[in-house]
């Protein structure tokens, strides 16, 4: 697809995107699904119904052989640390940043990396997350190379060593997750329930909260540090996150919505172009879909947040830690009875300098868009726009 066909098709949709920064994609760039063993695998293939795209079918089968690899080490793993990922405590309560796509999380979760008391999880644990613990040492040394300098849908910086979305991880590990729309986009929507996590069996609930702990007592064992998530796929799932971690603390960043519904169609696009088996149709299917899993989300968490104890959820802006990140943090930490705030305050001040300059995405919304957001995001706009 050429930019100018792309620019048409945005404009067709209502969306005019005005400047968009991201890394193109490259042929050995490293793929969400480079991890998966050959069990994974085989469930994302059957899931996607096996479209696969004729183009794709290198990057299939590279991902097909890797997978090979991935469940020997999977293995090794497994024999090597079982007892002791079984036997393993956290350190501390979890720590969750939630949030809708594109709300200014992975922000605020590289602020929170700059306290060297906190761990998370980085992108080649979540690109590996059944072996990183015995490959880690071995192939993040020479897959750093491999990596893009940003991430495709921004200017945010990239790199295995970087924050990154548990939720690939947890897909990574075969589980189901809606995320696996990004190696299928055309198709019916894959894993929509498991957004929520409400409307599938207990038996189904219990296997991916399994694998949630998994990847954190995984990561306890490599850090021994209280472990900060960011995915917001979260943001639905508060009460089945609290079931298993009744403790767990929230930190909820919310953002413009007229500004989150173009970014996040171009977040599902630019990532199913860098990581699909198939090239994203997009137009109104996608719409729809960004607009149905932000009722999904929001249903789901202004339900939820009403059970969550006093001092375990702090709710901030996007706009305020842009404007005043060090403040916004300080009452983080306060919102959240945790101490040692002052010790970290130039750390987060000179992460601030660093951010001053970063050029964000910009795009136009028709009327018609505006109007339809308006509606359909009532609670959101009620709940966290001022007027």
């Amino acid at each position: 697809m050429t930019k100018e066909t792309e620019k048409q098709d945005v404009k067709k949709s209502g969306i005019v995107k005005i400047t968009s920064g991201g890394s193109a994609d490259r042929f050995w760039n490293p793929r969400f699904w480079d991890g998966m063993t050959v069990c994974a695998l085989w469930k994302l293939f059957c899931a996607g119904k096996w479209r696969i795209a004729p183009f794709r079918l290198p990057m299939a089968f590279i991902v097909s052989c890797l997978s090979v690899s991935n469940s020997i080490l999977a293995g090794y793993q497994k024999l090597r640390y079982g007892k002791k990922l079984r036997e393993t405590k956290l350190v501390g309560e979890p720590i969750f940043i939630i949030g809708h796509w594109r709300s200014g999380t992975t922000l605020l979760h590289e602020y929170l990396m700059r306290d060297d008391r906190f761990a998370c999880s980085d992108t080649y644990e979540c690109f590996a997350p059944a072996h990183f613990l015995v490959s880690g040492p071995i192939f993040r040394p020479w897959v750093k190379y491999l990596m893009p300098k940003k991430r495709p849908m921004d200017n945010m910086a990239a790199g295995l060593d970087r924050p990154q979305e548990d939720e690939f991880a947890i897909c990574a590990l075969g589980m189901n997750s809606p995320y696996r729309d990004v190696a299928f986009p055309n198709g019916d929507p894959i894993d929509e329930d498991f957004l929520t996590l409400r409307n599938v069996s207990d038996a189904d609930r219990e296997r991916w909260l399994d694998a949630l702990e998994y990847l954190l007592k995984a990561l306890t064992v490599a850090y021994k540090k209280t472990i900060v998530l960011k995915s917001p796929p979260h943001t639905a799932r508060v009460k089945a996150i609290r079931q298993r971690f009744p403790n767990a603390k929230f930190v909820h960043i919310s953002r413009d919505p007229y500004t989150l519904f173009p970014s996040t169609v171009n977040l599902w696009t630019k990532l199913a172009k860098t990581h699909g088996f198939q090239s994203p149709k997009g137009g109104p299917a996608l719409e729809e879909k960004v607009l149905r899993n932000f009722e999904q989300m929001y249903d789901a968490f202004c339900e939820d947040v009403q059970d969550i104890p006093q001092g375990n959820l702090c709710e901030i802006t996007y706009d305020e830690l842009v404007a005043q990140p060090v403040e916004t943090l300080e009452r983080v930490y306060r919102e959240l009875g945790i101490d040692g705030f002052e010790a970290e305050r130039e750390n987060f001040a000179k992460y601030a300098e660093t951010q001053k300059n970063f050029k964000k995405n910009k795009f136009e919304l028709a009327p018609e868009i505006k109007e339809t957001i308006a509606k359909r995001w009532k609670k959101y706009f009620d709940r966290y726009v001022k007027n």
